[in-house]
């Protein structure tokens, strides 16, 4: 089990699962129905096609083998949630078992088929001949529905054990129904047996089935392919390198990674720099240069000589790890739209019996022979079965999760896909999000009365172990003067947006951080007199000590990206906490007016800012002053690189450098949305024509079998364009719900006065 820490009130939490021996979206709908039975169950949610379960409720009706025996009662086995590797074990057995059944259904039932043509044409000479072939369609026909349509009945057995009939209940009714029809009609001495339905359905049915699991092993082999550690690593221990087991290493122990070898754990650099290939993690070419105190991901390439790994996660807690955890929350969780094929799917099964019944009743009372009855409400049951209904949603929403990951981009809410797409405007930080997040020293200005040197070693002490973009420039810079950082610090605080506070073994006080923070202290410093640069200020014990300019470039694509999202309408901004020449400058480079920059914000501020854009909206930030920002957002996400507060908080991250990214995610969810929606038609139009057709006129079984399994490979056809598409996403499309998206029509202005 896997629990959740964020609940929507204190007294509820939420524990992740893995239920085992589904067979449909029917049997997640009745696993549902007999977990929220449970006292102190609040909702329970089952993800058929990566088969996660969500449960919500009072945190000691969460326990295991509660749930556990509870959806043992009805047949099906839960346990904690799957790896990926296990995942897809799971997904080839479930292949070979369908390959098998559907083998036995083809061979028995291609004689049967031929026996039913040959009576159908009246290819044989007398009555009598078509008796005894009738008869062998049936004894072709048993093993097919003996044997190969098992799983059918079984999943009808345990749906009705739940009170939850669904599609299996209406497959094992039609099924022996048409086995039952013709029995009696043998019994009766007559030859035109529907021998051929029952065996048609389920033959169509294994092989869509088939293609279905197809579908969703492709979609979870995403996960598959994110980083998995070796099995051994080389620990130091007692001062020499031993090789042992990754499940072994602690947290604190220093690991040596050679050149070419792969991070196996998260960590943080210890000794010597570093230049890691961050490709097979994120994609991103350039190789990156990371200084002792650095943290580093599992999953990076070594591209330069040993390095000492201090490992800050274990196996199964690093970030990749937690990706693939999110990924199993994401999956298991509803939105709208399949709450609203869920509600479809519950209400067709029992109104196609009714409507089976109503049908033969109607057919008598008008005259029609009972044999004829009987095959009009057979043809009602098969061509209601609601396999397109339960599929609509899942399936797209699945093949457009897996084609996002590998584009490098982490949805961690289905919700999400139908939110981000219609956002109507996009807001970013600066730092760490548009330009690298490491920026370099373009100046140094020392206080008339100091020494430089003295102001390299006490910055270096200040600016000690910090994540800032800002100060882990400055670190870098500062190696290069050859200042390293040394001990002597007692204590260190950080104050998001603001700055850096470090008090010394010797009892002085430092202080590393922007101006306006500076001057609320009561130091002042002269000007500097470069408008287009970063700034941060170091002082002692109240006095300004001196000064360091930095600059940053744009990330690569990053005006074009701004362009393609302005030409599809999104109102964009800018939003920083930096000063305002830096971000007027950066903003004039990649394309943005003064009007859509806004510097010098704080967190709060930039909340406000956010709120005050058109909304529903989006903020892409990466830092712990922009939590606020990502949490008042429709939709928050976070950029490569970004703090673990902001990966948090946000629902998207994405695993590459640049905001191409943002483009990507915003493309892919209108295209995943619109799929989900034109699965949603399709599956509706076809249960409503169908069962308009079946009920009013007389549909040959066959025909409605061929019809029901035509709507499923549709909708599974038209949720595999997702999965299997790979050419570019279009800069620009039109707005698809709510007001109008104008192309240019991105410009706004926000009256400073209401957000300052």
């Amino acid at each position: 089990m896997t629990s959740s820490t964020h609940s929507e009130s204190r007294d509820l939490a939420e524990a992740l699962f893995s239920v085992q021996g589904l067979w449909c979206t029917s049997c997640a709908l009745a696993v549902e129905a007999q977990l929220e039975r449970l006292p102190g169950v609040t909702s329970a949610s089952l993800h058929y096609p990566s088969a996660t379960l969500l449960v919500c409720g009072q945190a000691e009706a969460l326990d295991e083998s509660v749930l556990a025996s509870a959806v043992r009662r009805i047949g099906y086995r839960l346990g904690p949630p799957e790896a990926a590797g296990d995942a897809e074990a799971r997904l080839e057995k479930e292949s070979r078992y369908l390959i098998l059944r559907l083998l036995i259904a083809a061979s028995f039932g291609m004689w049967t088929m031929i026996a039913s043509l040959l009576i159908y044409a009246g290819a044989l000479p007398d009555a009598g001949l078509e008796q005894v072939l009738a008869w062998v369609s049936g004894a072709f026909a048993l093993p097919v529905v003996a044997y190969a349509g098992l799983p059918f009945y079984r999943a009808a057995w345990r749906t009705l054990r739940a009170r939850r009939p669904g599609m299996d209940a209406l497959v094992s009714l039609g099924t022996l129904g048409a086995v039952a029809v013709s029995l009696w009609l043998l019994y009766r001495g007559l030859s035109e047996v529907y021998f051929d339905t029952a065996v048609m359905l389920i033959l169509l049915l294994l092989a869509g089935r088939l293609v279905e699991t197809l579908c969703r092993h492709r979609g979870l082999r995403a996960l598959h392919a994110l980083h998995t550690p070796p099995a051994d690593v080389r620990r130091r221990q007692r001062g020499r390198w031993r090789s042992c087991p990754v499940e072994d290493v602690a947290p604190g122990d220093c690991l040596c990674v050679d050149q070419g070898e792969v991070l196996p754990l998260d960590g943080v650099l210890r000794e010597g720099e570093a230049l890691l290939d961050l490709a097979p993690l994120t994609g991103e070419s350039a190789p990156r240069r990371c200084l002792p105190g650095d943290a580093v991901a599992a999953g990076c390439r070594n591209l330069g000589g040993s390095l000492i790994l201090e490992v800050t996660a274990l196996a199964g807690e690093c970030r990749l790890d937690k990706l693939r955890e999110q990924m199993w929350w994401q999956q298991a969780r509803k939105g709208e739209l399949q709450r609203l094929a869920d509600r479809f799917a519950a209400w067709l099964s029992p109104l196609a019996v009714a409507l089976a019944l109503l049908t033969w009743g109607m057919a008598l009372l008008a005259g029609v022979p009972g044999e004829d009855a009987l095959v009009r409400a057979l043809s009602v049951l098969v061509v209601a079965c609601p396999c397109a209904v339960g599929l609509a949603v899942p399936l797209a929403g699945l093949a457009g999760s897996g084609q996002a990951l590998a584009r490098g981009v982490v949805f961690r809410d289905p919700s999400t896909f139908e939110s981000l797409a219609g956002i109507r405007a996009a807001a970013f930080d600066k730092t760490g999000t548009l330009t690298p997040g490491e920026p370099r020293v373009l100046g140094v200005n020392v206080a008339p009365d100091g020494v430089r040197a003295t102001l390299l070693s006490l910055a270096a002490k200040a600016a000690r172990d910090s994540q800032h973009p800002l100060a882990r420039a400055l670190r870098r810079h500062l190696r290069d003067e050859g200042v390293f950082e040394t001990e002597g610090i007692a204590l260190a605080e950080e104050l998001a947006g603001r700055g850096r506070r470090v008090r010394l073994d010797d009892g002085r006080e430092l202080l590393l951080g922007s101006r306006s923070w500076l001057a609320e202290q009561g130091i002042r410093a002269p000007e500097n007199g470069e408008e287009a640069s970063s700034e941060i200020l170091l002082a002692c014990d109240g006095r300004w000590l001196g000064s360091f300019a930095l600059g940053e470039q744009p990330l690569p694509g990053t005006g074009e990206t701004l362009a393609g999202l302005r030409e599809a309408g999104l109102a964009l901004a800018l939003i920083s906490g930096d000063r305002r020449g830096a971000v007027e400058s950066l903003g004039r480079t990649v394309g943005l007016s003064a009007e859509e920059c806004y510097p010098e914000r704080s967190p709060e501020a930039k909340a406000r800012l956010v709120g005050a854009l058109p909304q529903p909206s989006l903020y892409v930030g990466d830092g712990i002053n922009d939590v606020l920002g990502l949490a008042t957002a429709t939709v928050g996400m976070a950029p490569l690189g970004a703090s673990s507060a902001a990966r948090e908080g946000a629902g998207v991250v994405l695993m590459r450098p640049g905001i191409e990214g943002v483009a990507s995610a915003w493309w892919l969810a209108r295209r995943t949305r619109r799929v989900m929606r034109q699965n949603l038609v399709l599956s509706g139009l076809y249960n409503a024509l169908a069962l308009g057709l079946a009920v009013s006129m007389a549909i040959p079984p066959l025909i409605a079998v061929l019809a029901m399994v035509a709507s499923s490979l549709s909708v599974m056809g038209n949720s595999a364009r997702l999965a299997w598409h790979d050419s570019a996403e279009p800069a620009a499309e039109p707005g698809e719900a709510g007001e109008p998206l104008r192309p240019g029509g991105g410009n706004f202005a926000i009256e400073t006065k209401r957000v300052s």
